[in-house]
């Protein structure tokens, strides 16, 4: 249902149905949504905004919900219209449960998109110390560089996140060359 105009064909029970799949995944309901991806439900269904049920389960904090759909074949990285990916979702939410389960299931963790940000600068923006800790854990990259030329160390700085500052400015010390 990706984009603002709906099929003339699409009936009004249709529409409803639809709109209870999504409020499902904002709700974490994997008894409703369990037997319907078991059916055929695809996991990558999107509402209008491109949110697929991934990115709001992921987003809402559902971690169960998360690992059920990415277990039906839900892209870990399928951004929503506004180019935002189930991880940085979690890395917003600074949810670490979420974020395992991506992980786990295989987001890329230096994953962005279409402006660059990783979910590591945005962990690093919202001072976000576990989960920053565990994206650097599981190989993200704090020398990526968002298309407006931002890093992870700039974008926590910006935002006066001073936790994420420290940590990523020791690391930027410890991989210094010595002159």
């Amino acid at each position: 249902m990706k984009g603002t105009t709906v099929p003339p064909d699409i009936d009004d029970e249709t529409l409803a149905f639809a709109g209870r799949v999504f409020q499902a995944a904002r709700n974490g309901d994997a008894g409703l949504l369990a037997p319907l991806l078991e059916g055929g439900l695809p996991p990558n269904l999107r509402n209008d905004k491109g949110d697929g049920l991934l990115m709001l389960a992921s987003y809402h904090g559902h971690a169960e919900l998360t690992a059920l759909l990415m277990a039906h074949g839900a892209d870990p990285d399928m951004p929503n219209d506004r180019g935002q990916t189930p991880l940085a979702g979690a890395a917003f939410k600074g949810d670490l449960a979420v974020a395992q389960v991506l992980l786990d299931g295989g987001a890329a963790v230096n994953g962005s998109g279409p402006d660059g940000r990783t979910a590591l600068m945005i962990a690093a923006m919202f001072n976000r110390v576990t989960l920053l800790r565990l994206l650097l854990d599981r190989g993200a990259d704090p020398g990526c560089v968002s298309k407006d030329g931002t890093t992870a160390l700039a974008a926590a700085t910006a935002m006066g996140a001073s936790d994420t500052t420290a940590l990523l400015g020791k690391l930027n010390r410890a991989e210094a060359p010595d002159v």
